[in-house]
């Protein structure tokens, strides 16, 4: 019995390893998504965004793959009420008007000396193209929910300006650092319909 179990795990990790390209789901409750920026040439500040979802298309063998994220920029959250507010407001996320940060990826690289995923990014609804880098990836099955789950750390460096956010300069860096922690998990029909994305 012992032998037929590891077997079976072992078929079971290597269909996840030789698979066809696959969807998977980003597990918003275990995905995080941070900026940073320099704060009066000082200090280093950190916020994040509570809400994010999308999808994730891998082909393992041959380590490639696509994305497709939307982060709720009505989500963002530095801990303080006021700067939230301010954050949202029309010089910067205009969030009334842009509710959606979004980045598609057509194109991702999972070998070679820097993983990398390339694809347009959308902020205030400005889109412009970006090149994520991954510093890490791994896929693996999870027993205690028995689903076949990824993740990955991907960030980018951007400039403000760019995507018309640039107010208050002489506060805030130009240069803000998107940092994306994902897990996904393997798409059912289930999932499929939970995934359903409200903003869009």
């Amino acid at each position: 019995m012992k032998r037929f179990a590891m077997f079976t795990a072992l078929v079971a990790h290597v269909a996840i390893a030789q698979a066809a390209p696959e969807t998977f789901v980003i597990d918003a409750s275990q995905t995080a998504s941070e900026f940073s920026y320099r704060y009066l040439g000082i200090s280093n500040q950190t916020h994040r965004f509570d809400r994010i979802s999308g999808k994730v298309v891998l082909d393992l063998a041959a380590k490639t793959g696509s994305a497709d994220v939307v982060i709720d920029a009505t989500s963002v959250n530095t801990g303080h009420a006021l700067l939230n507010e301010k954050i949202q407001d029309k010089d910067f996320f205009d969030s009334a008007r842009y509710p959606a940060i979004t980045f598609k990826s057509g194109r991702m690289t999972l070998d070679g000396e820097q993983p990398s995923l390339v694809g347009d990014l959308t902020i205030k609804g400005v889109t412009r193209p970006v090149t994520l880098a991954i510093t890490q990836f791994k896929c693996e099955s999870d027993p205690a929910y028995r689903m076949d789950t990824c993740g990955a750390q991907a960030s980018v460096t951007i400039k403000r300006s760019d995507f018309n956010m640039g107010k208050l300069a002489f506060l805030v860096s130009n240069d803000i650092t998107l940092n994306l922690a994902i897990r996904a998990v393997r798409e059912t029909p289930l999932l499929r319909l939970a995934s359903r994305d409200p903003i869009r």
